[in-house]
């Protein structure tokens, strides 16, 4: 059967409600091209018909192409700017509202978590991560990490985690209560309001630019005046200042 791929993303469409031509055709054409030939489809067709009838296969599929890539702490440095620069404006606020947007697995938000507990209770803040993989979602209500993942948790944290006989490390219910998940997609769903800081990494390179300026007006319009979006190594924003950003620092934007 002569099935294309714009068929295919129809019916994905349809049938997640993800819709893959909001990402960056060739490369997300060649990951699913990929995946095919590792799972031994003939075609587009195929893959699709095995995709409706194995939800286990349909949730590592979402997986894949939500590329879910993440881990405690990533790039120290900018971690370290957040916590002497950016967080000592919000100390004189009652409470500071934090979203980690398409936070995969966790470990995002946790970092943040744990960062906050070290000069506020947990009272001051409230931490909403959210990710459109439900699969993710449910790793990260889990808490159990490789070792590889938290291998930039800085000493002082460590004591957050417990050594399983599997060799997972697993994250304290302290550090857990610290943040709310829940499912979100960054092209459909409303977008949470009076953030004081919004972290967004290393996703939205994967995004036409069409779709990357629209989530940013989305941000700026989540953002309290005076907040933060935070964005990871591999983006940037050309167009901040039409959309009212100010540039703070590298990867840090302030909504003026």
């Amino acid at each position: 059967m002569d099935y294309s791929y714009e068929q295919f993303k129809r019916e994905i469409l349809r049938l997640t409600g993800i819709d893959l031509g909001l990402y960056k055709e060739r490369q997300m054409k060649r990951r699913i091209d990929s995946l095919l030939v590792s799972k031994n489809y003939l075609d587009y067709f195929q893959y699709l018909m095995a995709l409706k009838k194995d939800q286990n296969l349909l949730d590592d599929f979402i997986e894949y192409t939500t590329i879910n890539v993440s881990e405690f702490f990533r790039n120290p440095e900018q971690w370290k700017f957040l916590e002497e620069d950016i967080l000592p404006k919000f100390q004189e606020k009652e409470r500071i509202t934090i979203w980690s947007a398409a936070c995969s697995t966790g470990d995002e938000p946790y970092s943040l978590a744990m960062l906050l507990l070290k000069y506020y209770n947990k009272f001051k803040f409230k931490i909403y991560a959210t990710d459109i993989d439900e699969k993710a979602i449910k790793m990260a209500k889990t808490g159990e990490y490789s070792a590889k993942s938290i291998v930039n948790v800085p000493e002082e944290f460590k004591s957050y985690f417990t050594l399983q006989e599997n060799g997972k490390y697993v994250i304290s219910d302290e550090i857990k209560k610290c943040v709310t998940f829940q499912k979100h997609n960054l092209f459909t769903d409303p977008f949470i309001r009076k953030v004081d800081i919004l972290v967004c990494r290393n996703v939205l390179i994967y995004f036409t630019e069409e779709v990357k300026d629209r989530i940013f007006h989305q941000f700026y319009e989540s953002l309290n005046k005076g907040g933060f979006l935070f964005l990871g190594n591999t983006e940037q924003m050309i167009d901040y200042k039409k959309i009212g950003f100010g540039r703070y620092a590298s990867f840090f934007y302030e909504k003026k």
